[in-house]
Order: structure tokens, then sequence, then C-alpha cells
């Protein structure tokens, strides 16, 4: 055994040794949460108030940092690029699973670059339009859109976001033509619907709450398996013809690949703490946003499904980047 096998085991050694202890020691400073949306967005809300209750848990200030911009990739690569040490995580979405089939030429994997945490919220999707679009049902939403290719708007919030993906789900199912219009965030896109700059979007239920309330959009149907309990007379999209449409906007928390095991799982533990706290819980139901419990392991295996899945999807519908 020569010396230069000696000194690469020693450095190896070094590093396991390294990582160890500064898991030990793990966090001994502020934790940065990147959203790649933009602020007051659906999926940024839960993430800020899971994030509060883990910097008490913590003792470390646990931030959000908003980082839009190409369909939630351009936040995405900021962790994906980030030191591996627990102190910069990706608050993970749909797009995750959706843009290994949208992008050809992204610099990193989406799932495979990334060590999940957990996965913490789901909730339907549901179609809504602009009063000043002439429909009542989805019926009626169908004939009208077929009477009018390519000249109704519909907004998402970006490439390859959940919004994006459903909507085209359904536009292929019933052989429908619309123009897709993306945003760097529900946000902007929800202010540009209400305003009837766009006339139809399919976001997650809990933000339109409000604004279907205050008749300022005009719901269609859910895409949830069951209907809403916030909207019992609005019928699924499987009730309304779809067969097998059931699809969901999910959040869960994930780092950079190779952070170390001990950081992963006390990460996990404090956010299913998080999860069961008072403040968390409060906020879900109010929103009625689905609040999920799983381990690393698990959401893995969710994100590789999920991959597969919507592979088959976009080659069925024929998504393309706008």
């Amino acid at each position: 055994m020569n010396i230069f096998h000696h000194l690469a085991v020693f450095c190896a050694a070094a590093v396991v040794f390294s990582s160890a202890a500064q898991s030990q020691t793990y966090p001994s400073k502020p934790i940065r949460i990147v959203v790649p949306y933009s602020a007051g967005g659906a999926s940024d809300g839960p993430m800020r108030v899971i994030a509060q209750e883990m910097s008490k848990q913590l003792g470390q200030q646990v931030s959000v940092d908003n980082k839009p911009g190409m369909g939630a990739m351009l936040g995405a690569e900021i962790v994906a690029r980030a030191a591996p040490d627990g102190y910069t995580l990706l608050l993970g979405s749909n797009p995750e699973v959706i843009s290994p089939s949208l992008y050809s030429n992204l610099s990193f994997d989406p799932v495979e670059d990334f060590t999940p945490i957990g996965l913490f919220s789901r909730e339907p999707s549901v179609l809504v339009v602009h009063p000043a679009l002439p429909v009542q049902s989805i019926k009626e939403f169908i004939a009208y859109i077929k009477a009018h290719p390519s000249n109704i708007d519909f907004a998402s919030s970006g490439n390859g976001s959940a919004q994006h993906l459903f909507t085209e789900m359904l536009l292929s199912k019933a052989s429908l033509k619309m123009v897709h219009v993306p945003y760097k965030g529900s946000g902007q896109a929800t202010t540009d619907l209400i305003a009837g700059q766009v006339k139809v979007a399919m976001p997650g239920l809990a933000a339109m709450m409000v604004h279907i309330k205050d008749n300022r959009l005009h719901p269609l149907a859910v895409s949830g398996a069951e209907r809403s309990p916030l909207l019992p007379d609005v019928p699924t999209l499987e009730e309304s013809g779809f067969p097998g449409f059931t699809a969901y906007v999910w959040n869960g928390l994930m780092a950079p690949k190779h952070t170390p095991a001990l950081v992963i799982d006390r990460l996990s533990k404090e956010l299913k703490a998080a999860l069961m706290s008072a403040s968390v819980q409060a906020f879900m139901k109010q929103a009625s946003i689905e609040s999920l419990n799983t381990s690393p392991a698990e959401f893995m295996n969710f994100l590789r499904e999920e991959r597969e899945r919507n592979a088959k999807i976009i080659k069925e519908t024929g998504l393309k980047i706008d």
C-alpha cells in the first residue's frame, strides 16, 4: 500500500468525520428555504407558516427566499447547486416531476439532484373562469371554447407548473384549443384573472375561495377524487365526463443531493413536528389544504412515481413550452 493510497484514505476519513461533526452541531446558523414562486402565491403561504414554526423548534431563523422564474426551475437550480449542508433548502412542488419531460437542456435533475425531506401538503385544483365568460357549467365551457378555438387565454403560474399541466390535460381530453399565458407565480396570474386580462385558470383551490365567495371568479369543476367540502355543489372533473382525471397540487421540502443523513433526519423530524403544531394545523384547516406527513424515503418514491406518470401525460397531451 503506497503513500498515495494512505493519503486518499485519510482524506476520505477526514471528510466523513467533518461531515459527521457538522451534523452533530446542526443547525449553527440561519436556514434559507428557496420558494421558486413569487411571494403571496398558493405555495408560499403554507411554507412561511411552517418556516416560522421550524424557527422556534430549531433555535435558528428559518427564512423564505422567493426566487421565481423558468417555471420554478430557477429556484430549484439555486438549491441544486448549493452546498449540501442543510442551510439551503427548496420548497419542491409539481414542476420537479413535470420539468424533466419538458426541458431537454436542464443543467440539473429536478428529482435526482435532491434529497427529499418530506411531502407536507396537497390540494385539488379548481377550474375557474372570469364572470365575463358566459358559461355556468363545464358543459357550457367546452361548448364555448369549441366555438372560439384559440381565442381564449388561460393563465398559469409558469411553464411546467401544475396549473399548466392540469389545464393542458383537460384541453387534450376535451379536444379544445386555448392560448397559454404563463406567469412567474400564481399571485400575478390571479390578479390578471380577476381583472379579466385572462379568462381561465386551474389553480389550487384554497387560494381561490375568497375570490369565488366574492363572485370575482366562477368555479366549474374541481380536480380531486371527491367534491370539495368548500364547494359541495361544484362537480369533480370525473363527474363531468373525464374518467380518471384526478390531480392535486402538492408541496414538499427538499435539500441538495449528498446532504448528510443526520441533517436530513433532523429536518424531517422538525418538519413533522411543525406540521403537528397548532399554528400550522389551524392554517391548513382554514385554507382547506390536506396536511401530509411522509418520510424522506416515501417522498422519494412519490417523486419518482409522479415523474413517470407525468411523462406519460405529457407525451399523450403533446404539451410543449411556450
